[in-house]
Parts: structure tokens; C-alpha cells; sequence
């Protein structure tokens, strides 16, 4: 196995072609087509091409043709980069100078369904207007792809990674609406669902019409018996739908590996050639305008019998492979990571080479758990652990998204604070879904285990965080704590560190949408319950009137103007404080000589917290909020419910 360091890096074209005589032909053509744009793609191949080898040498390198597939990638990624469009490549060139563009304070993200927000890929178009009003420079569209009709997990289940859902668009539609958000300063992200295809997809049907080369694409059993040895050691994802992670197709005689839903087959990643053809996946979507790729299902993507198939050494490095493809073919793409596990596992996810952009399940959790508890002391000892990641990499912070709410704190964290981890979960899931007294949320239970208890928390912002009642009510004063709940813990996002991200609808207060009910492909998904049709009357008022959604929105507006204006709050280098009050959240943000200290009540009561503390941490004797322009004399500030605060040393 030869050395990758050993390869000169100034004849890269020559070198590889010496070495895999297959790739003469097409690197003598890409070359004389384009010698400058060639040239880049040697660098860029050259630069990081011992990754490549590397990470796919420790998952494939004792396999016979190896080095066959290895040509086969490199002549993927070179042609994919004589398709890249050219204000691509110069979008490539923008990034690699700015490497860290997205620490930027600047920067803040929305999330949508395109058919749910605006119908369509060119209604869609006409909404930039609106997403720049908010101040958004990220946007991600849910999936969007040729998926089954009916029961398709909300998009995931993908029939076709090159066909949009014709019922939103083309794929012609969404190149396009990638270049106009660019345009406007606005990155489009999508989901790259890279774990499963939908049982429709072309390589699904080839395999289900007895190909054996498609067959291989998968996981497929004539009997029960590796099934059965698997399962030893494997959770149950979907336990309502299908015991195990198999299910038997009688059409054509055989179990298939799936996961989660019976229709979404998992892809055979010990078979390079489903690398490959990922990888041009992958590729032909960063070549369509695509800036940011979410990973989906990161944590399952490799199998091994005796194992729980969940955050092996074999899935880094396949990420790490993908992600060298990008550095070498399309290098302004981003992956941003999806592992909603443990904390610990979370975080090995988390790096320059891998994903530079992460989903923050944690934080997003324990906002939700802080409301509950009226305290903080979890909220702290977990940020204040486990919030640093690599300053090349960034925080996605959200309080809700298109999926349910998982649990996913540390027991020993829990245990830290002599806090029994399954009771404080069963706790939480009564808290949310109405059941324990007093509670003001109403959500919906997602996929109920009757065996363990256990189950996630479905419903949007406002009606988990008690709008839903208190309309309901007709209760003024509870409205009012409602609207400040959902103001909180989006501040916080805001302003903690990494890239915030709004769910679209949040920032107009929307509530539950219980119509699902009504529809047979989403009845036994709860989730749909948060997934309501985008409210475009409320929209039209967002700027006017006493009411939740405007008050929500333009509470909105402001911080995210307060964090765009000042860049303490860029980057994601945190400094988490003691407060002195177990219902405050405190943590400091600077820049330079700059500091801000946050301060944010989780009570629906009064809070004190000591002047002594802020002189502490830099705000001298006389410090404003940057949140409401006031100045706050040198003594004990006394927080009112659920208020959050921004001071600045005067």
C-alpha cells in the first residue's frame, strides 16, 4: 500500500494518473480543457488527498479491489469538478480564505417544510423578502425529494436524490432559488440522508427484482438467522411499527436491514461501491448551490454484529471520508452533524475534518428542562462541561425543529446533582405532555415504549411552552408568561454561541395543529402535530398589534439585531458563571475589552441576583441592558419573570 505522503505535490495530476492508469484518460482531458481550473483541482486533490486514502484504507484496504474503487472515486470527484459552476468555484475561493465565516455573529438560521411555508420551490422564492427581514442567512429546507407518497417520514424516506418532490418543484427550481438566497446573502442547507434510501428508490427496486449487485447496496437476509444474531445487541428505534431493526418483505422472500421505518432500507456502507455512489449524491447536490449538508442519522451508519451498530470507529471515518471528497471537489460544502445520543457522542462528531456544524440536542433539551424545573443547576453544569467544541467548528442552538424531544442529558451529569436520570425523564415526558399537574404545556408523546416508559415530547414552541393554555383560558397574565417563555429560550439561543436556528412559525407564536389526526399517512406520527401549514395572515401582521405573534416576532427582531450589532456574540467561546440563584442562567460573552454578561430567569416569579457578581465578571459599577436601553444603578438587579438580559459595562 503505497504512502500517501510519499506523492510529490506539485504534479498531483501526473501522480495519481501514474498510479491508477485508469485515470489518465480523464485527467489528460479535465487538464487540457482547463489548465488553470485544473490546477486548482490538483491543489485541492493534493492537499487532501492522505485523508481520503487514509480514512478509506482503514474501512476498505483489505479488500481485494480496493484500489479499484479507490480509481473510481478519483475520477468521481474530478468530473464532479468540471461540473462545478463557476460562481461556485468562486465561492469555493470565498471560503477557503474566510475558513471560519460562519462564526460570525451575523449569522442566524431558519428551518421550513418548502410545501408547508410557501407551497412551492417558486412561492418559496417570493419569501426572500421576509426571510431577510428576520435577518436570516441559513436556510434549511426539509427534505425535499422524490419520496413515497403517503407515509414518508416527513421526506426522509428518498426515492431520488437528483428529483425533487414534484408536487414543490424541479430540481432546475431549487438550483435557481440556491443561487437568488445566495444572491441575498442566504446559504441554503439540506438534508443529506446518506443512512437509507426509500424502499422506491431505483437501487431498492433493482435489488427487491433480484440484481445481486444492487442486493449488495443493502442489507438483505433469506432468514432469521443473522437478523436474530444482530438483534442481540441492537435498541429498537421504532417500536411501535416493527420489533427489531428487520422487517420481511414477502414479495420477494427476504429481511431487510431498516432501522427505522420498514420503507427506509438501510445502505450496506462495508460495499464501497455505496460510497461511491453516495458520494455523487452528495456531489451533484453541492453543484445544485447547496452550502450546508445535514448528515442524517450520523450515528447509524455502520454495522457490526456484536456491537449496538450505533457510533462505531467505521462511521468517523467514512464522514471523514465524504468530507475529504468535499475539501477536494466542492470545498465551500459544510457538513453540520445529526447525533441525537448521548452528549459524549455528540461531541466525537464535532470537528474540523468531520462536521463543522453540529445540531446542539443538549442545550435545546435542557432549555425545555429548566422551564419545567424552574431551575438551572442541570442547564449549567452541562453547558458549562460540555459546550466547548473546536474553534473551527460552530453550535447549531435551537429550541425546537421538526422532530421530536429527546431527553438526551447525561445521567452522570444528572447524577452529579443527585438527580435519578429515568425518573427525571419520565418526570419531563408527564411535564410536556399535560399529565403532571400544574404543568402549563400541552404536547403529544412521541413513539411511547410501553416496556421502558420511555418516549419523546412532540409540539411546537408556543404550545409547549404554555400559550396553547392560556388561550384557552383566555387568561391575560398567562399569556403574557407564555410569550415570555418562548422570548427566553430563543434569546438564549441567540445569543450563547454557534448559529441559532428558528423553526419557522416559532417566531409567530404558532400553535399545535391537531389536523393530522385526520390524515392516514400522519395519524400514527405525532410529530405532525408541530408541522402546522405556515400562517401567512398572521405573517401579514407581524408588525403591528398587541398579540403573541407580533409581540413574539418583534422580540425576535430585536435580539437578533442586538446580536448582529455586536460581536461578542460571535464565535462560540462561552464562560458560564454561577449566579447565585438556582432559577438564573448566566454566562458571559466577550470581545476584546467587551464583555456582555447574559443573565436569563427560568421562575415565573421575581429573581434577585447580586450587584457584587457583575463587578465580578468586568461590568464595573454601572452597566445597560442592551435588550431595553436601561442603565442599571450599582446594586442587586431584581429580574423580573422569565426576563432576559444583556448588560454591558456603561
Amino acid at each position: 500500500m503505497p504512502d500517501p505522503s510519499s506523492f510529490p505535490s506539485d504534479a498531483a495530476g501526473r501522480t495519481f494518473a501514474r498510479l491508477f492508469p485508469r485515470l489518465q484518460t480523464t485527467f489528460k482531458k479535465y487538464r487540457n480543457d482547463s489548465p488553470a481550473d485544473w490546477e486548482i483541482f490538483s491543489r485541492q486533490l493534493t492537499a487532501n488527498f492522505e485523508v481520503l486514502f487514509n480514512s478509506l484504507a482503514q474501512v476498505y484496504g483489505n479488500q481485494y479491489d480496493f484500489y479499484y474503487h479507490l480509481e473510481c472515486l478519483l475520477e468521481t470527484l474530478a468530473q464532479s469538478w468540471h461540473e462545478r459552476p463557476i460562481e461556485l468555484k468562486e465561492l469555493d475561493h470565498r471560503r477557503q480564505n474566510e475558513p471560519d465565516w460562519f462564526q460570525s455573529n451575523d449569522h442566524v438560521g431558519g428551518v421550513c417544510y418548502v410545501d408547508l411555508f410557501a407551497g412551492n420551490l417558486d412561492n418559496l422564492k417570493k419569501k426572500i423578502e421576509y426571510f431577510k427581514e428576520l435577518g436570516l442567512t441559513y436556510l434549511h429546507l426539509m427534505p425535499l425529494f422524490r419520496s413515497p407518497a403517503g407515509e414518508n417520514d416527513g421526506g426522509y424516506a428518498i426515492s431520488s436524490y437528483r428529483d425533487v418532490n414534484p408536487d414543490i418543484g424541479t430540481m432546475q427550481e431549487l438550483t435557481e432559488l440556491a443561487g437568488d438566497l445566495r444572491k441575498n446573502g442566504i446559504s441554503l442547507v439540506l438534508d443529506f440522508v446518506f443512512n437509507h434510501t426509500s424502499q422506491e428508490h431505483e437501487w431498492a427496486m433493482k435489488a427487491r427484482s433480484g440484481d445481486p449487485v444492487f442486493q449488495n447496496y443493502y442489507y438483505i437476509f433469506p432468514n432469521r438467522e443473522i437478523p436474530d444474531e444482530y438483534e442481540l445487541t441492537l435498541r429498537e428505534i421504532f417500536p411501535d411499527e416493527h420489533p427489531g431493526a428487520f422487517t420481511w418483505f414477502p414479495e420477494f422472500q427476504r429481511y431487510v436491514w431498516t432501522t427505522f421505518h420498514s420503507y427506509q432500507w438501510d445502505l450496506n456502507y462495508s460495499n464501497p461501491e455505496v460510497f461511491i455512489a453516495m458520494a455523487r449524491e452528495m456531489l451533484s447536490l453541492a453543484n445544485a448551490g447547496v452550502e450546508v449538508l445535514r448528515l442524517d442519522a450520523v450515528a447509524f451508519i455502520w454495522k457490526q454484529m456484536g456491537t449496538s451498530c450505533e457510533n462505531l470507529p467505521q462511521a468517523h471515518l467514512l464522514i471523514q471520508a465524504f468530507n475529504a471528497c468535499a475539501r477536494i471537489a466542492a470545498p465551500a460544502l459544510l457538513f453540520k452533524s445529526e447525533a441525537i445520543v448521548h452528549p459524549d457522542e455528540v461531541a466525537r462528531y464535532i470537528k474540523p475534518e468531520e462536521c463543522q456544524l453540529s445540531y446542539n440536542p443538549l442545550l435545546m433539551a435542557l432549555l425545555w428542562e429548566s422551564l419545567a424545573t424552574r431551575n438551572v443547576s442541570l442547564l449549567q453544569e452541562s453547558m458549562r462541561g460540555r459546550f466547548a467544541i473546536d474553534s473551527g467548528c460552530a453550535w447549531i442552538n435551537y429550541v425546537r425543529c421538526h422532530d421530536d424531544i429527546g431527553w438526551t442529558f447525561s445521567d452522570e451529569d444528572a447524577a452529579h446533582l443527585w438527580i435519578n436520570g429515568y425518573d427525571h425523564r419520565r418526570f419531563l415526558n408527564d411535564f410536556y405532555t399535560g399529565r403532571f399537574e400544574g404543568s402549563f404545556a400541552r404536547g403529544l408523546p412521541f413513539q411511547e415504549n410501553p416496556k421502558t416508559g420511555d418516549c419523546r415530547i412532540s409540539g411546537t414552541c408556543a404550545s409547549l411552552a404554555g400559550l396553547e393554555e392560556a388561550l384557552m383560558q383566555k387568561n391575560k397574565g398567562l399569556t403574557e408568561l407564555a410569550v415570555s417563555r418562548i422570548l427566553l429560550i430563543h434569546s438564549v439561543a441567540m445569543t450563547i454561541g454557534g448559529i441559532p436556528l428558528i423553526y419557522l412559525g416559532d417566531e409567530l407564536a404558532m400553535l399545535n395543529d391537531y389536523s393530522f389526526r385526520d390524515d392516514p399517512h400522519k395519524m400514527q406520527d405525532s410529530r405532525w402535530v408541530h408541522r402546522p401549514q405556515f400562517n401567512w395572515k398572521k405573517a401579514a401582521a407581524r408588525n403591528k398589534g398587541n398579540n403573541p405573534p407580533s409581540t413574539v416576532f418583534l422580540g425576535l427582531k430585536k435580539i437578533i439585531n442586538i446580536r448582529r450589532s455586536n460581536k461578542a456574540f460571535s464565535g462560540h467561546e462561552t464562560d458560564f458563571i454561577d449566579t447565585g440563584n438556582p432559577s438564573v442562567f448566566g454566562y458571559v460573552r466577550t470581545d476584546g475589552s467587551r464583555r456582555v454578561v447574559i443573565l436569563a430567569n427560568f421562575s415565573e416569579r421575581n429573581q434577585a441576583v447580586q450587584s457584587n457578581l457583575l463587578r465580578l465578571y468586568g461590568l464595573g459599577y454601572e452597566y445597560y441592558d442592551l435588550l431595553s436601553d436601561c442603565v442599571f444603578p450599582p446594586e442587586d438587579i431584581v429580574m423580573k419573570p422569565y426576563q432576559f438580559i444583556c448588560l454591558q459595562a456603561e
